[in-house]
């Protein structure tokens, strides 16, 4: 039996990215890794730029590989190398107070994609959808966070809420402006899947 691989680099494989794709993904998961871990520590939970790279993500790779993309960084930094908040890494980030938040992105990624990939020039709509899906992030993040913190509920809010509302507002807004515009010129290059 005689196996051929794919050498088009813009032509989907059998398992269904091309070499490009696969080039992206890995550049957009490598600008996760370089953000991520600078971070202002304010409490449990500190101010990272995890959720921008995440938008930007979106905007650059569409929703689907956005999302394996940050899957590939999770486990690059559950198996120890230090991309987490404050150069963290290790299961014990996953499974400690701020777990929740990982977690959290998974679907948050999904819900803003949705909107992002059907509505990309629309940044109001985009807005709204990354405000959705970081709602559910929120969520996830206080639940875990409270009940790993020996917290109630109101006080993980106020740890993990509440003082990130502006500035991940900000975040959101400045994905909206120039993740369209990187999209633009991603399709231009043929660089957009």
């Amino acid at each position: 039996m005689q196996t051929t691989i794919n050498t088009n680099t813009s032509t989907p494989n059998k398992q269904g990215l091309s070499v490009r794709q696969l080039a992206v993904i890995g550049v957009m998961t490598a600008v996760t890794c370089i953000l991520a871990p600078f971070s202002v520590p304010i409490g449990p939970v500190p101010i990272s730029l995890t959720n921008l790279a995440i938008y930007i993500s979106l905007y650059v790779l569409g929703t689907k590989k956005a999302t394996v993309s940050y899957l590939v960084y999770l486990l690059i930094g559950f198996i120890g190398v230090p991309v987490f908040s404050g150069f963290s890494s290790g299961p014990q980030k996953l499974f400690g107070p701020t777990g929740g938040y990982l977690i959290g992105f998974i679907p948050m990624a999904i819900i803003a994609g949705i909107l992002v990939d059907k509505f990309t020039s629309n940044k109001l709509i985009c807005f709204l959808g990354m405000i959705a899906g970081s709602i559910v992030c929120y969520g996830f993040g206080t639940t875990w966070l409270a009940y790993q913190a020996h917290m109630d509920w109101k006080s993980a809010l106020f740890a993990g809420v509440v003082p990130f509302l502006i500035g991940d507002a900000a975040k959101m807004i400045l994905a909206a402006i120039i993740g369209p515009q990187i999209r633009k010129q991603l399709i231009r290059a043929d660089l957009f899947f």
